[in-house]
């Protein structure tokens, strides 16, 4: 049989699940993956063959990205779900993760809950000055969820947020075949419930939503480091000037002569990005000293 090709939308004890053209087939994988200690995940294109009387999970394309927590690949989109409160916005989680999308090639997309309790005017100002999609879904809530479809077009989009901001809420409005549990934001704890299960892709405006259950934001901004010299790139608002600093090598920290400080300075860079970005520097140089 010829190889058929599809999309892993899910993987558990070592069987995956690949959506073709016409259906969805169980597969175990090749046991060459496992010597060269290559785990499928769920977005990676794959080839699927017949083999005694089964399928066998045969190729993985090369892939655009891959996150181990949570363990997806060739991901679009990043929608960072954050509240207005209960919990509070954490600016340096939404900046760091908003980075580790930049640097895997992953649009962030943020998008803001509970501004019917809370405004957070400042908090929107601070991202869409920055240059990034900003969707306030208590503002405007149907053209909010338009936006957000629109955006995923084709797209695979994973929703990522702490417990508490309403991202299971948001993605059951979004795709009622998840059907997601729910939970209040415990009070004492000042974070929500959640229950583990592997992730799951489904079908989204001619692409797909990951399902990401268990992982918070924290997750991901913990397992995947960024190194020194590419953070600038990670923070966008720097582009018109960090090729402009007078020193080549600029970590735009504290030298004379930088044009990210003359811009921070004249009020073109938000301030609690910048000292995100300083945060962050430093962090991935004590990262570099350590292992010398």
């Amino acid at each position: 049989m010829a190889g058929i090709q599809g999309t892993v939308v899910k993987g558990v004890g070592g069987f995956y699940y690949v959506k073709t053209a016409d259906t969805v087939l169980e597969c175990r994988a090749r046991g060459i993956f496992r010597k060269q200690k290559i785990t499928p995940l769920a977005g990676d294109r794959v080839t699927v063959e017949g083999e005694e009387g089964g399928y066998v999970l045969s190729e993985i394309a090369p892939r655009t990205n891959a996150f181990q927590r949570p363990p997806v690949a060739n991901v679009d989109r990043l929608f960072l779900v954050v509240s207005a409160c209960d919990p509070r916005p954490n600016l340096r989680v939404v900046d760091e993760l908003s980075a580790i999308a930049c640097k895997n090639g992953v649009v962030p997309v943020i998008v803001l809950t509970k501004t019917d309790l809370v405004q957070a005017d400042e908090f929107l100002k601070i991202y869409r000055h920055a240059g990034f999609e900003t969707i306030d879904l208590r503002a405007d809530e149907k053209n909010g969820f338009n936006r957000i479809r629109e955006l995923g077009q084709g797209k695979l989009s994973v929703f990522i947020g702490n417990s508490g901001v309403g991202k299971s809420t948001l993605l059951n409005m979004l795709c009622p075949a998840l059907k997601l549990e729910t939970g209040e934001t415990s009070k004492k704890l000042g974070r929500g419930r959640h229950t583990t299960r592997a992730v799951e892709l489904y079908p989204f405006e001619g692409g797909w939503i990951a399902d990401t259950p268990g992982f918070s934001a924290i997750d991901l901004e913990h397992t995947v480091a960024i190194k020194k010299e590419e953070l600038a790139d990670c923070f966008p608002e720097f582009d018109p000037y960090k090729q402009k600093c007078y020193f080549a090598g600029c970590s735009h920290t504290v030298e004379k002569g930088c044009a990210v400080l003359k811009a921070l300075d004249e009020q073109l860079i938000e301030p609690s990005r910048h000292e995100s970005y300083v945060q962050m520097y430093r962090q991935a140089k004590e990262r570099e000293n350590d292992r010398r």
